[in-house]
């Protein structure tokens, strides 16, 4: 728990030394009519089981842009989410944060020749883990990946479940992986664990140094 608390001191030491969001971000309630505006449909699909007991999000997503904080062993690592470009995915990330999916899980697989990317999001960390659902790619059209960017993980398209990457250094991918954020505190800590490289020095496996999330929470 005093762990915890001293990450949370640090995210929100973090939160307040980043660029701000947008006035929009931190309005107070708006009119039905405004708020219906500012939201997006979705759909998502039964994909069991779940790695941990999960509901579906609903399936009304907004499209006001939030943070989401990651508070790792690391330090915490702070996202600036494209809710307006991807509202079924940062929604969906925003309700497994919410209900604890994330909560001590260890970030399973990192690659370090042509990729650069640290994955994380599944609470087997084996890769095959999820939350039981799966929905629609968004936000593909002229995708990149440069540092900085989180996408999400999939196994083909309309496959998007938990699994996340956090790319941490420049990195061409076909645009095939929704792009839903962009990391704007931690990227320091992102390439230490890169630079590290993978416990037996191949290009692709679980990272040499252990990377585990904690505790994930929204702001905005």
């Amino acid at each position: 728990m005093r762990t915890v608390s001293r990450l949370l001191c640090a995210a929100v030491m973090a939160a307040a030394v980043v660029a701000p969001m947008t006035a929009a971000t931190a309005s107070a309630a708006e009119p039905d009519a405004v708020a219906a505006a500012h939201s997006a449909t979705c759909t998502y699909l039964p994909d069991p089981p779940a790695a941990r007991p999960v509901s579906f999000p609903s399936p009304h997503a907004s499209t006001r842009p939030f943070r989401e904080v990651l508070l790792t062993n690391f330090g915490p690592i702070v996202i600036d989410m494209f809710a307006d470009k991807a509202p079924c995915t940062t929604h969906s990330i925003r309700h497994l944060g919410a209900q604890g999916f994330y909560n001590d899980t260890k970030c399973h697989r990192l690659t370090t020749q042509r990729i650069y990317v640290l994955q994380c999001g599944d609470p087997l960390a084996t890769g095959e883990g999820g939350p039981g659902y799966k929905y629609d790619d968004e936000n593909l059209t002229g995708a990149t990946y440069p540092a900085g960017t989180v996408a999400m993980a999939n196994a083909g398209p309309a496959t998007n479940g938990s699994q996340f990457f956090f790319v941490y250094q420049d990195t061409k991918l076909r645009p095939n992986y929704t792009p839903f954020g962009r990391v704007v505190f931690g990227m320091d800590a992102l390439k230490r664990i890169g630079a590290a490289g993978t416990t037996d020095g191949g290009p692709d496996g679980a990272p040499k140094n252990p990377v585990e999330i904690k505790y994930v929470f929204a702001i905005g």
